[in-house]
């Protein structure tokens, strides 16, 4: 009821105002001083768009004069960046982390901005405002069908693929993806079977994994064997590693960061047991971390895989990654190993 005495108010008001004459006399004017105030509303969003414009291109200049550093390890919403020796604690500006393409991760470049304060460990703090090109990356799919990509190390040189024969025991099909991962990311990928010294409990199976890197050496994979018991390989192995930077992958338990240790001791690598009722290794290392080298170059050590979804990989561009298959030339374990890579993955390219 209400509501329609208001209609009624407001039709007496206005059919007063047609019959004195005011309404037509007012309407030019008031239309007049609307488009005035229009006008100057739209003058006032086209100069703030100006402006606005102007502050996005003064800020893409600023930015390419920032410094630039090198991301050695992310958190969940912070992470470690050194420049000239110097490691800053970082976060990532907001407005660029909704439009980047994918996650900050281990060995990006990028510019940040000193914010003049320091954390409790008296480190800088700073904002990264950029992630510069990459030239190389590691990526795996959250899943063999690949719905999400998880780029894991950015601007590596190689990746250092460490499997043993037991404890834990090798599951070729694994490296195979990671050789095929490396490869597809611009990597050098280098299969390393440690433990060597152990091979007298492995009765054949040391024949076979002889076998298997021949077989890899002959595609044009470097391989070596090393034991950080008897010292085997790591003098190849130092080499290898020497002004690269490298990206660490494998098995849990398979030596990774031992035989980082020993070519590097003062570094503090963490290292876990094998658990004995598994007989799987513990994942000691929660994410990646590239670490310096006192003999030139870098490392970074990644998580234990258990699962390596393949990512940019598909049907049709697969068997580039198998020439052997591809001229017959392939063994039964690799032709196994190409087959079930090929049922997991989609035939289109991401």
């Amino acid at each position: 009821m209400a509501g329609k005495r208001r209609d009624k108010s407001r039709v007496k008001n206005l059919t007063d105002l047609y019959l004195s004459g005011n309404m037509e006399a007012q309407g030019p004017e008031a239309q007049q001083r609307f488009s005035q105030r229009s006008a100057q509303a739209q003058h006032r969003k086209m100069e703030q768009t100006a402006l606005l414009r102007a502050a996005e291109e003064a800020e893409i200049g600023q930015t390419e004069l920032l410094p630039t550093g090198e991301v050695v390890q992310v958190y969940s919403l912070f992470s470690d960046v050194e420049a000239g020796g110097v490691m800053r604690l970082c976060v990532v500006r907001k407005t660029m982390a909704k439009v980047a393409e994918t996650s900050l991760v281990v060995g990006d470049h990028v510019r940040f901005r000193d914010i003049g304060s320091t954390d409790e460990q008296g480190r800088p703090e700073a904002v990264i405002e950029r992630i510069l090109p990459r030239t190389t990356v590691l990526t795996r799919a959250d899943s063999f069908k690949g719905i999400e990509q998880q780029p894991i190390v950015a601007n590596a040189e190689q990746m250092l693929i460490v499997l043993s024969l037991h404890e834990p025991e090798v599951r070729w099909g694994l490296v195979d993806r990671m050789i095929v991962a490396a490869q597809s990311g611009g990597l050098r990928p280098i299969v390393c079977l440690n433990k060597s010294d152990l091979a007298g409990r492995a009765g054949d199976d040391i024949e076979s994994a002889t076998e298997v890197l021949a077989h890899y050496v002959r595609l044009g994979i470097r391989c070596l064997e090393s034991s950080i018991t008897s010292g085997v390989g790591l003098n190849d192995l130092r080499d290898l590693l020497r002004n690269k930077t490298t990206v660490l992958a494998g098995h849990s338990g398979v030596g990774k960061s031992s035989l980082i240790m020993a070519i590097e001791p003062s570094l503090d690598l963490r290292i876990g047991a094998i658990s004995g009722y598994t007989g799987k290794g513990r994942h000691t290392t929660s994410s990646a971390r590239r670490y310096r080298l006192a003999l030139g170059g870098l490392v970074i050590d990644t998580p234990g895989v258990k699962l390596f979804g393949l990512w940019g990989v598909t049907r049709e561009n697969l068997p580039g990654y198998f020439p052997d298959v591809e001229n017959s030339t392939a063994p039964q374990w690799r032709l196994e190993s190409f087959d079930r890579i090929m049922k997991s993955l989609p035939r289109e390219e991401h």
